[in-house]
């Protein structure tokens, strides 16, 4: 007998045209599409190819036209500035539509494309959705990448103008973001046309003449523009997520398909209706900043909140919990290793006590792997439902999951639920057959992806197909590994790829390595992502030193680590880094990485019949072994 989740999912795939045009009519449509799901030129499949919508006016417009402009939509906190104020859906739609006047004087139209490098402020949602509004797409870049990452971007997306602010506020201090974008535009082949510059009180930006225009004076007498129809086919927004080249990926989104599935998902699965709060503890930068900060809460007429700050330190273990008791949300949505920090500062959830938490229905956990251990803690010092998802940047919303709207099911510890309605998830072999019940393998989704989805990479259809859709013709290839128990719950194990998770932000191998190998005494260089605690994983590299170099050991280390941080920011959580005579390889050259992770990690291996030399894992041992991994505690 099927429960109600288990009907969903199969109406959802043997009548999937069906199943999304009856979500689609939450929505509003300047027109909706007679026809569903476009399958004529697969693998490129389009959902309601033939609508057209504007994803700005579900979000905010349509809501102050029904009667709920004086509702919040948006509340702002700010540990870290001792900032809190809030922001109704009409004081959001005047926000929006004067920055949105603003762009369009500076000559951005429909299919231009603006790159947004902010911190988790109010103006950062507005300019998502200012772009939203006429049609631009916009490519936010987290605040924390480096001056290269972003320029490599700038250069990809080819944006007419840049959306910054002068800083951004970690518990550390200030960190000046315009120094950074400075540099990243100084560094990019592509030429940014205009700036416009948010200068806050902590840091005054430096301005270029001619290029940067300071936001507030700017904005103060725009003229405000209304919503510009768009094919629901067109794109919203492009975001990059690691390649294994270190080249970044382009994760295209549509806005039909999009706004569709966000909407769907928020009743559905996180159980949030008009009116609700809804607080994903992310930030913009990442897809769920994207998905669950954004544009989900305010496509349903939910009230999201928009935090800056961290789990602990803002000042104490007991932010999130006084948080969500000060502005009774309804669901709360945040990474195991947010929770893992928390409890490592406040075992006993003594900063819980006292706190009125009855607003609170379900906890979301998502953006890597959920030890046991951390979702039981959290049952049991918050006495409320803990839910780990799974998603990725790439499918824009959750893959598997229970359906805390529809019909809860039990959770069980280490899975992240059932698939959900439109994913039809499949764990194969390297063949691509099927494997039994509780037997690991590579999980894949079948074609068509559900809308919302990926709908290619940012002017690559090619690498589109190569790094999805080639390894299982049909399927899409997840990069993730795992299996499901005869009840069709699923556990993701591990990556597949040379990408780490780090707190749930997921960082290419390839990209570390190539920082290490610019140290001038560097060879070579190994990166793995060895198992943390606190952040899930956190890369440790591997460096061959070239011949005759008498660098110290301190001084290289020293010298790496600041490289890193250079290049590649604060985010990659780097600081395992050790010289070493030999790495291990193949005959054929290729460096035997998840060997290592599995000597890092104490799991049993075997030197694969083609290794060069076997000594270099005896090698290897020794020196992870030093560095506290191997045969050594993971503290």
């Amino acid at each position: 007998m099927l429960d109600v989740g288990q009907q969903l999912h199969r109406t959802s795939i043997e009548n999937k045209q069906a199943f999304w045009q009856e979500a689609s009519k939450e929505l509003e449509w300047v027109k909706p599409s007679e026809q569903i799901l476009d399958e004529t030129n697969a693998p490129f499949y389009r959902w309601f190819p033939r609508g057209e919508l504007n994803t700005c006016y579900n979000a905010v417009d349509r809501h102050v036209i029904a009667g709920r402009g004086e509702q919040i939509a948006i509340h702002y906190v700010s540990p870290v500035t001792d900032t809190e104020y809030s922001i109704s859906y009409q004081e959001l739609q005047a926000q929006v539509s004067r920055l949105a006047g603003y762009l369009t004087s500076l000559g951005i139209e429909k299919g231009d494309r603006v790159v947004i490098y902010m911190p988790m402020v109010p103006e950062t949602a507005y300019a998502m959705l200012a772009c939203a509004r006429i049609g631009a797409i916009h490519s936010v870049v987290f605040g924390g990448f480096a001056a290269n990452e972003l320029a490599t971007r700038i250069n990809d997306a080819k944006p007419k103008l840049v959306m910054s602010a002068s800083c951004g506020v970690e518990p550390s201090g200030v960190i000046p973001y315009k120094p950074l974008l400075d540099k990243a535009l100084d560094e990019a082949v592509h030429k940014v046309e205009h700036c416009l510059i948010l200068n806050r009180a902590q840091y005054e930006a430096q301005m270029q003449d001619g290029r940067d225009r300071d936001w507030q004076t700017s904005i103060k007498d725009a003229t405000p523009v209304g919503c510009v129809t768009v094919k629901a086919t067109d794109p919203l927004y492009i975001l990059y997520t690691s390649g294994t080249t270190g080249q970044p990926k382009g994760v295209v989104r549509d806005n039909g398909g999009h706004a569709v599935a966000l909407s769907w998902s928020m009743s559905n699965i996180y159980d949030i209706s008009i009116g609700d709060v809804f607080w994903a503890a992310s930030d913009v930068g990442w897809v769920v900043g994207h998905s669950y900060i954004v544009y989900g809460p305010l496509l349903a007429g939910a009230t999201t909140l928009l935090y800056e700050g961290k789990p602990v330190g803002t000042p104490d273990p007991g932010a999130f919990w006084r948080t969500i008791a000060k502005y009774r949300v309804k669901s709360f949505f945040t990474a195991p290793t947010a929770i893992r920090a928390i409890k490592r500062e406040d075992p006993q959830a003594e900063y819980v006590s006292g706190l009125d938490l009855s607003c609170l229905k379900n906890v979301f956990l998502a953006g890597e792997r959920c030890d046991p251990d951390t979702l039981h803690w959290a049952e049991e010092k918050l006495h409320k439902p803990v839910i780990d998802h799974w998603w990725q940047t790439e499918t824009g919303w959750p893959v598997a999951a229970n359906l805390m709207g529809v019909s809860p099911i039990a959770v069980k510890a280490g899975s992240p639920g059932r698939a959900v309605p439109g994913y039809q998830v499949e764990v194969v072999d390297e063949m691509g057959e099927q494997v039994a019940a509780n037997v690991s393998g590579n999980v894949v989704i079948k074609l068509p992806l559900p809308p919302g989805t990926l709908t290619t990479l940012w002017q690559n259809d090619k690498r589109y197909q190569d790094s999805y859709l080639s390894m299982y013709p049909g399927y899409y290839l997840t990069g993730d590994a795992g299996y499901k128990d005869a009840e069709g719950y699923l556990y993701i194990m591990s990556r597949i790829d040379d990408i780490i998770n780090v707190a749930g932000h997921r960082l290419s191998t390839g990209r570390f390595e190539e920082v290490l190998c610019q140290h001038p005494d560097v060879a070579e260089a190994a990166v793995i992502g060895v198992e943390d605690k606190l952040k899930g994983q956190v890369p440790l590299g591997l460096v061959v030193l070239k011949k005759g170099v008498t660098i110290s050991d301190a001084e290289l280390y020293q010298q790496l680590i600041h490289l890193v941080r250079q290049e590649i920011g604060p985010v990659a959580s780097f600081r395992l880094v050790s010289a070493i005579q030999k790495l291990p390889k193949t005959r054929s050259g290729k460096i035997l990485r998840g060997t290592m992770r599995k000597i890092a990690d104490n799991q049993q291996y075997t030197a694969p019949a083609t290794i060069e030399d076997p000594q270099t894992l005896e090698l290897v041992r020794t020196t992870l072994t030093r560095m506290g991994y191997a045969d050594a505690l993971v503290e």
